[in-house]
């Protein structure tokens, strides 16, 4: 038996980068190496496909360890090793009877929190029962207008164990009330009270374009709710930096970062103005990120927050020590992960299943404390009870049988995932110096740089979507033309319209209210921190309506004033153009009883024709056409008489170059005079391009043309598309 050790390493000379890259090059045989090996992100990060020692030296641990400065690898020594993530579902059917028959499987099934969000007319604090409000009821959320509905949507739920996170929009401060109200209705201990405010009144006004009040005005009631939370309620936080809006109109990751870092300065200086310290002004804020399917990517953004957050701190006068009894240093970020809604798609809604697994699986690898993970069937409606078991178990999966929560930050050490960590910071941060160079946030929203900053830098991205350069499986690529659609029975929003002013008409004109109301508008806003808060909630305890509420905050003065209103961020989901496509086809096919039909008019034997009669279904499915194929025709005769049979107008000639150079002449004249009113050659044409379009052909379609402006231009042609 022997005792000595096994190591590759004595049974190999080491070799340099440059000698690795010399070899390389010569396998390349004179194709560059920059273009076939290095691959570039949106924010002009070169990734390399190797990296080494060099890129990241390792010496003095540069990314410190898990609990400790910089806070890169996470916030707690042991990180999420012990109980690991939040499982944090969002629930949003607008009858809170049904959204609680759901909450309640959740939790009992796997979920460890809940995203509530209200509805759409409840999130701007409008009156129900009046104007344009009436029809937003039960819109885009739960119907929760007043504390009994939210009684009603938590019943059952023991909330001295799960947390609760609202998404209440402008209206945050009556339904931060709300739930404050119940907490005391139903004896909670505030020290176990754990929950989420997430008031955002920047993302509001980016998303929404308004706000019910001056930005001032909605920067100190946040500021408020978080003196009263910071002072009254230890777990819970009162205010989010979310950068959803920012991420689902185009933002790139490094200017997701820099505009959550202006964000949350922007929030500092007010809650600081309100006197808090910035230690406690920095408990007070959750981040909040939306992570796509580019896994390595997803990683660094959410390490390189942290890294980031803590260097801002460290700039505010944050000591770095963790104080004593404290697990949580005020520099370390509290940070929940969603999946996000611009990679999720309507068609083939099941490939959202890998999706959602990776959004998920980069959260937790890269440490965040919470996460929620999307129902594959999100863009087609309401979820059912499968989508919303599958889009649960998927983080219990990766939890409890990956493991995932048992490694702390195994990213940590990686060359690659340290170095573009950096990366991402060292892009991000001048982003966040031009913000605060024109007054922060609140500014850069209102002037329209962000929104000017975020087209910019998304416009290269359409490109690649539109010439499917980013390829969207199931929708640009690989479509299924025939799949069955998932039906998703919509509730009766007049019904819940009726039930919630019904409650409504019953509640909250009772003397003790109406003395509530008083109180709540005659406040100053110079009254001492919390004030507000505590009489928000002593008006929503006596059952008044959260309209009133937030009508009594944003009246009162100083600071009351005009709503603010400033241009929206766009949402730009990635299958969004093709799917308008499809969308059209099917509208198409309903009106008329076919599709719009291509013929792909194949030429030689099997071999030939395969690889480019494969790109082309897939070219003009994924913009709805009904392709006809064939297995390829000897003469043009045969290919010509096929086509008049089809009945189609659109023709597309499918082989090899070879065989191109010998019978396009012969072809394309008699595909034309068999019907064909648009001739399409696939593949590109170099010199040919001449002689062939002088024999019929009209149009070529090759690798990195633009795949969704010739099928627009296209299903116009055939009357799909006006």
């Amino acid at each position: 038996m022997t005792t000595e050790t096994f190591s590759l390493c004595d049974h190999f000379a080491p070799v340099s980068p440059q000698q690795w890259r010399k070899v390389v090059e010569a396998d390349l045989k004179g194709a560059a190496f920059e273009k076939r090996l290095i691959s570039h992100t949106y924010e002009g990060i070169d990734i390399q496909p190797v990296y080494t020692r060099e890129d990241w030296p390792g010496d003095d641990d540069p990314s410190g360890f898990p609990g400790l400065a910089p806070f890169t690898r996470g916030g707690a020594p042991l990180g999420g090793t012990l109980g690991g993530w939040d499982i944090c579902q969002e629930h949003a059917h607008p009858d809170p009877a049904q959204a609680n028959a759901a909450i309640l499987t959740d939790l009992q099934r796997g979920a460890t929190g809940i995203l509530l969000r209200l509805d759409m007319a409840a999130r701007s604090g409008m009156d129900p029962a009046k104007g344009a409000a009436a029809e937003w009821v039960g819109r885009d959320g739960v119907a929760i207008h007043h504390r009994r509905d939210l009684e009603l949507a938590l019943a059952g739920v023991h909330l001295d164990m799960a947390g609760v996170a609202l998404e209440a929009g402008a209206a945050f401060m009556p339904a931060a009330a709300a739930l404050i109200a119940l907490w005391q209705d139903r004896g909670i201990d505030p020290a176990r009270a754990r929950g989420a405010f997430n008031a955002d009144p920047l993302a509001v006004l980016a998303r929404d374009g308004r706000l019910p009040c001056p930005l001032e005005r909605a920067m100190a009631l946040m500021a408020d709710l978080a003196c009263y939370s910071s002072e009254n309620l230890p777990m819970v936080t009162a205010v989010r930096v979310g950068t959803g809006p920012y991420h689902h109109a185009g933002a790139t990751a490094a200017q997701d970062l820099a505009f959550s870092m202006a964000t949350a300065v922007a929030y500092l200086r007010a809650m600081t103005d309100r006197g808090m310290s910035v230690e406690a002004a920095a408990r007070q804020l959750l981040f909040s990120y939306s992570v796509g399917c580019n896994f390595f990517l997803a990683i660094a953004k959410l390490r390189a927050a942290r890294k980031l957050w803590a260097a801002v701190l460290r700039a505010c006068g944050v000591s770095p020590d963790v104080g004593e009894g404290q697990v949580w240093a005020p520099e370390a970020m509290k940070m929940h992960v969603r999946t996000s809604k611009r990679v999720i798609t309507a068609r083939d809604p099941w490939v959202n299943l890998l999706r959602n697994t990776v959004c998920c699986f980069a959260g937790a690898v890269a440490g965040a404390q919470s996460i929620t993970s999307e129902p594959f069937d999100k863009a087609l409606g309401l979820p059912d009870e499968l989508s919303r078991r599958i889009a649960r178990n998927t983080q219990v999966i990766l939890m409890e049988e990956a493991h995932l929560g048992f490694v702390n930050d195994p990213a940590g050490g990686c060359w690659m995932l340290e170095r573009l960590t950096d990366q991402l910071a060292e892009t991000a941060w001048p982003i966040f110096q031009q913000i605060e160079r024109q007054g922060g946030m609140g500014a850069a929203l209102r002037s329209g740089w962000v929104g000017e900053q975020i087209d910019s830098a998304f416009r290269p991205r359409l490109k690649n979507l539109a010439t499917r350069r980013d390829a969207i499986t199931g929708v640009s690529e690989f479509p299924n033309l025939s799949e069955k659609p998932l039906p998703r029975p919509q509730p009766d929003g007049g019904a819940i319209r009726e039930a919630v002013i019904a409650r409504l008409s019953q509640l909250g004109n009772t003397p003790e209210a109406e003395a509530a109301a008083r109180r709540l508008g005659q406040a100053a806003a110079g009254s001492e921190p919390g004030t507000l808060v505590r009489l928000a909630a002593e008006a929503a305890a006596v059952d008044l309506p959260l309209w009133r509420i937030q009508a009594a905050l944003v009246e009162s003065s100083p600071g009351s004033g005009e709503p603010l209103t400033i241009a929206p961020l766009t949402p730009h989901p990635y299958a969004e153009p093709f799917e308008q496509l499809r969308d059209a086809s099917d509208a198409h096919l309903a009106r008329t009883g076919a599709r719009p039909k291509v013929f792909l008019a194949n030429l030689g034997p099997i071999a030939q024709h395969t690889a480019r009669a494969g790109y082309a279904r897939n070219f003009f499915e994924a913009g709805g056409f009904e392709v006809v194929s064939n297995d390829g025709f000897d003469d043009a005769q045969a290919a010509a008489k096929a086509l008049a049979a089809s009945g189609a107008r659109i023709a597309v000639i499918c082989s090899s170059d070879a065989l191109y150079e010998k019978h396009i002449e012969q072809v394309a004249p008699r595909l034309k005079a068999a019907g064909a009113r648009t001739l399409i050659l696939a593949g590109f044409p170099g010199q040919n391009e001449g002689r062939w379009r002088e024999a019929g052909v009209d149009r070529f379609i090759y690798i990195k043309c633009d795949v969704l402006g010739t099928l627009r231009e296209l299903l116009r042609q055939e009357g799909v598309l006006q």
